[in-house]
């Protein structure tokens, strides 16, 4: 069985700016045979952080990418993680969608801001 991970976007950013430790820790996901997963979230924010030249970079990245959407189901969950932690842990939409993405598909989500998800009910890891 194939085994997924969710990216959140500083992995990528940092991989698209050249570091080797970001480019590292996603070509060891390849060469495990880990289906590298985005959020729609991450696209947003890619795209939205995008700098002159960066567009076909950013594109071809994302193809390589599963892209998980954001259905009702995220949505609720994200909704629950925002009322039980957007006041004590500064929650922002983006993540708790990306929390409620890595729980839905039951995967575990690499982030550089791992206290940014305080979900007991997600596994979050830094990847370097």
């Amino acid at each position: 069985m194939q085994t997924s991970a969710l990216i959140d976007t500083n992995v990528l950013i940092d991989h698209l700016r050249g570091r080797p430790s970001a480019t590292d820790f996603l070509k060891s996901l390849i060469i495990d045979e880990t289906k590298l997963v985005c959020s729609v979230i991450t696209r947003v924010e890619l795209l939205a952080g995008m700098r002159p030249g960066e567009d076909k970079g950013i594109r071809s990245l994302l193809q390589i990418l599963d892209e998980a959407p954001v259905d009702i189901a995220v949505a609720e969950l994200a909704g629950k993680y925002m009322n039980l932690y957007m006041k004590s842990h500064g929650l922002t939409a983006g993540d708790a969608i990306l929390a409620a993405t890595a729980k839905k598909l039951d995967i575990t989500l690499y982030t550089i801001n791992v206290k940014h998800f305080p979900m007991a009910d997600i596994r979050v890891e830094a990847p370097y």
